[in-house]
Formats: C-alpha cells, sequence, structure tokens
C-alpha cells in the first residue's frame, strides 16, 4: 500500500494574555503571555508529546504571544519554530487596541457577529480575506510535510476561519464556533476534501485518529 500523502495540521491558539477577552489586541507589538498564558503553553507542549507519531515540523505568527506559546513547544518536540506570516491575526486596522466593551457598541458590531462575509475592518483586512490567507497558507505548508503531521501556532479568528472552511460552514455562521486559549484543532488536508478531527480540544490527544 503506498504511504498517504495527507497532513495532519495541529491548530493550537496562543496562550492567556493580559487583554484576551477586553482587548482586540490584533498585530500590535508588546503583547506578550501572562503567567497563566505560559502555564498553558507549558501544558499544550506536553499534550503534543504525548502523540504517538511525532509532529515534524512547527509553524508559528511573528507576534510576540504566539512565539512565547510556541517555545514550550519547540523544546518538548525538539523543533525548530518558523515563523510565517501568514498566520497572523486578522488586521483589524482602526479597531486595533480598542476594548470589546466599546467595539460592541459600534452599529457594525452586528456584521461582525452576524454578517462577517460583509464587513471589512476600517483600514485593515476582511474576513474573507484572512480566511482565503490562512486557508491558502495551510495548503502551502501541507504541501511541504506530505504525510505528515506539523503544528501551527496562530491566533483565534484564523483558526477558526480555517476550521468552519474545512468542515464546510459559511463565513457568516463562523462566529458559532469557540476557540479557546491554547486549544488544538485538528485537520488533514488532503489534496482533495480535508477531515476535521478535532475542534478547541483541551484534552488529551492520545486517541485523535482519523476513522
Amino acid at each position: 500500500m503506498a504511504p498517504s500523502t495527507a497532513t495532519t495540521v495541529l491548530l493550537v491558539r496562543h496562550g492567556v494574555t493580559g487583554t484576551t477577552g477586553k482587548v482586540l489586541p490584533g498585530r500590535a507589538p508588546g503583547l506578550h503571555l501572562a503567567a497563566k498564558g505560559v502555564t498553558q503553553a507549558q501544558r499544550v507542549a506536553e499534550r503534543l508529546a504525548e502523540l504517538a507519531t511525532a509532529p515534524s515540523a512547527l509553524y508559528v505568527s511573528p507576534l510576540e504571544r504566539t512565539r512565547e506559546t510556541a517555545a514550550p513547544i519547540a523544546a518538548a518536540l525538539s523543533l525548530r519554530a518558523r515563523s510565517e506570516r501568514g498566520l497572523l491575526e486578522c488586521d483589524f486596522g482602526d479597531w486595533t487596541g480598542k476594548t470589546l466593551a466599546s467595539l460592541r457598541k459600534k452599529p457594525e458590531w452586528r456584521a461582525v457577529q452576524h454578517a462577517p462575509s460583509t464587513f471589512r475592518f476600517p483600514s485593515g483586512e476582511s474576513f474573507t480575506e484572512m480566511q482565503v490567507r490562512i486557508w491558502t497558507t495551510l495548503e502551502r505548508l501541507a504541501a511541504a510535510h506530505p504525510g505528515e503531521t506539523i503544528v501551527v501556532v496562530s491566533h483565534a479568528d484564523p483558526i477558526k476561519a480555517a476550521v468552519t472552511y474545512a468542515q464546510g460552514v459559511p463565513l457568516d455562521l463562523f462566529q458559532r464556533t469557540v476557540i479557546s486559549t491554547c486549544s488544538i484543532s485538528a485537520v488533514v488536508l488532503t489534496g482533495s476534501t480535508p477531515i476535521v478531527l478535532s475542534v478547541n480540544n483541551t484534552g488529551s490527544l492520545t486517541e485523535l485518529i482519523a476513522s
């Protein structure tokens, strides 16, 4: 039997920061993991190290919070974390750094939640552009690692967009999916129809297989 050329992609959201759930930090530099986030990163590294098939590569968004999350993963798996701009957070443009409490009062917030395919962040990226960016990046990385398992450390919205795209969920419904800090979502890229093995996993990965 010929070896499989499918690639399993393990999507890890970064650990918690001091702004998680309060501010839309976007791509602004200088945001680091909180103490709890450091602990979460260590734990996710331990969970990944339990896999029967060791990941062969580790890719990470260039921002500090993702690089700090990737550091213990790299150590646990004996891998070099490779920076990949295609994994960056959505470009929130003029909304970068604004509190979520203030943004929820904007009339545009309804579109963000219920019709994201119609919305572009002022002076920033649209949700559609973000989804195309993250998915094409994952396809490119998977093509470079046929038959292997790779780890990708990114952000909530790009991971959510990738997972829902793989499931065939319309972009306007992608906000119904939750991606928690240091959760792992697993997608198999086959070259044709993707397979979603797990979404928002915060437990053991030892039984993560495609049936």
